[in-house]
């Protein structure tokens, strides 16, 4: 017999600052550029009140993200959560599968805005082709590989928070200038009933709030999880939505809402009002490399996921093929760019952020009951009390999870006003993932696949992701 050595465990290297620049890196991005204007088409003037709903309910479900994180501290999230609450690999594998999803939504809608107003300011292209060429180059760059598409995030993510700066310094200068009406910030206008706008206005608001649920991918690299995680994930949503409601607030007292409501591009108008502040083209340029981040990212996971599934054996084995040149997993590049271009040659760009939003609400609602399952469960897990990690972990009082899941599932519903396509964009997404399931499942039998995503789970990575 031969003994085979474990696998090594991922190193623990991530502080708690280090995990709180992370969460405020990941929730700023193309959702702030460019859903502004929408959110205005929604409430009107009062902006900042779906960007507050917003984040108090992403709160909720935080709450419910850190005490999982503290039990199982793993690198594949969600996942984890759900295998561990329901025992259930369909369920497992639609849950990895919505949040693979709802990346390659979210780099469609960044390309929708790529090819918007901010592109306009500075040459004449058609929306759609924009969009074509800009994901095709995304894929590029990606396909090239990993170590070089990180450094240009790191590059790319500076540039979109001097955007947001440059909005606020302008806010403060304009505010003490008594320049702008603010009290048109203060005005709710919608055609219906006041609590369906601003319901209406919050899942589009919650687009630019997304990527706090992304950090939980690092808990297996966190020095001091159970202690750590809490603080820098409630921390890093505290400021960045400090950040938006200023950035909300300056944008309706300097704008009127109508014109908020028709552009693609609404910080773009803020420094147009501004005057000589800050030249307009120079802005546009930052925008678009904010969106250009933001899509970079999406994709980036995506792919990786497509590979670490296949590579486990969950999905087809040809979709986890990889470039003997670049060692890149190129055929997994190739399907969420398909999937990508035909996504934005047939959804706008509030579609789009919709059918994202609509898919982690999904799977927020998932999480906050695997809380509510594990808890009832009260079993004790070695994996839950990791050695060497004695520190009490977070506990969600009971109400959050409970609310959490409610409002999730609420917010998910029609009630928002949510167009029909966009559940409908949903559901064939998540049906391709049920045939490339059943397929794989002919293949290497129910009980073989079965197994395949209990252990990747059980080693805390469903698809491979973190490992790739």
């Amino acid at each position: 017999m031969v003994a085979t050595a474990p696998a090594p465990a991922l190193k623990r290297t991530v502080g708690r600052r280090m995990l709180l620049v992370f969460v405020v890196g990941d929730i700023l991005g193309a959702g702030i550029y460019a859903l502004t204007g929408r959110v205005a088409g929604e409430v009107g003037g009062a902006i900042w009140i779906p960007f507050v709903v917003a984040f108090a309910l992403a709160a909720l479900t935080a709450t419910a993200y850190a005490e999982l994180v503290g039990r199982f501290p793993r690198a594949a999230g969600a996942a984890v959560y759900a295998q561990r609450a329901f025992g259930r690999p369909f369920v497992t594998f639609l849950v990895a599968f919505a949040v693979l999803m709802s990346g390659i939504t979210s780099a469609s809608a960044a390309a929708r805005a790529f090819g918007g107003d901010y592109l306009a300011e500075l040459v004449t292209v058609p929306t759609l082709v924009a969009a074509w060429v800009f994901v095709l180059v995304i894929a590029v760059v990606n396909a090239i590989g990993v170590a070089e598409s990180v450094r240009v995030n790191l590059v790319l993510t500076a540039i979109e928070v001097t955007g947001l700066v440059v909005i606020l310094v302008i806010g403060a200068r304009a505010f003490l200038a008594g320049e702008g009406d603010p009290s048109r910030a203060m005005t709710l206008a919608a055609d219906g009933p006041a609590w369906m706008a601003v319901l209406g206005g919050t899942a589009l608001a919650f687009y630019a709030l997304l990527g706090f649920e992304d950090s939980v991918n690092l808990a297996e690299e966190c020095q001091h999880p159970r202690r750590d995680f809490p603080r820098a994930l409630f921390g890093g949503i505290a400021i960045t939505g400090v950040i938006y409601l200023a950035v909300a607030f300056t944008t309706s007292m300097l704008v009127e809402t109508d014109t908020l409501a028709e552009s693609s591009g609404p910080l773009l108008e803020v420094v147009r009002v501004a005057g000589l502040v800050f030249p307009p083209w120079l802005f546009a340029l930052i925008a678009l490399v904010a969106v250009s981040n933001t899509a970079l990212i999406n994709m980036i996971m995506a792919s990786r996921v497509v590979y670490g599934m296949s590579r486990e054996g969950i999905v087809p084995g040809w979709l986890g093929r990889v470039g003997t040149r670049r060692r890149t997993p190129w055929t997994a590049i190739a399907f969420t760019t398909v999937i990508a271009l035909t996504l934005v040659s047939t959804g706008d760009l509030s579609g789009l952020a919709d059918t994202t939003v609509l898919l982690l609400l999904l799977v927020f609602a998932t999480v906050n009951v695997s809380v509510l399952v594990l808890r009832r469960r009260s079993r004790s897990d070695d994996d839950a009390k990791p050695a060497g990690d004695a520190e009490r972990g977070f506990r969600a009082p009971t109400w959050a999870p409970v609310l959490g899941a409610v409002v999730s599932l609420v917010l998910a519903s029609p009630l928002t006003g949510r167009d029909a396509d966009v559940y409908a964009r949903a559901g064939i997404l998540l049906a391709i993932g049920v045939v490339l399931y059943v397929v794989n499942r002919a293949f290497v039998g129910p009980e073989g696949q079965a197994e395949r995503i209990a252990l990747a789970v059980d080693q805390g990575d469903p698809a491979g992701t973190h490992e790739s």
